[in-house]
């Protein structure tokens, strides 16, 4: 993935916006990550990704080359995710 590709596809934020990010506002957790428009509360398909891009940040302030999915295959495997959100029931606890 290049650094214009979207990392979170619910609100159109690209992975340079998620660096960018990381690099001038140094977040002290990854939920904090919210802050850059939005990133990580929709689906929640990225929340992943994004921790990869904060913990790479956090440890030695290089981000990681996400190149192992084109963005076809990442938006491809975000929709059979949706999918199974949709037919999986919420679990007992809480937590998905």
């Amino acid at each position: 993935m290049g650094p214009d590709d979207e990392i979170c596809l619910c609100f159109h934020v690209t992975r340079r916006k998620v660096e960018n990010f990381l690099r001038v506002e140094r977040p002290r957790r990854v939920g904090q990550l919210s802050e850059c428009f939005g990133a990580g509360t929709g689906c929640g398909w990225c929340r992943p990704f994004l921790r990869r891009l904060y913990d790479a940040a956090q440890d030695r302030g290089e981000l990681p080359e996400l190149r192992e999915l084109t963005p076809e295959e990442y938006s491809q495997q975000r929709v059979e995710y949706r999918e199974r959100q949709a037919t999986e029931p919420p679990s007992q606890d809480g937590q998905a």
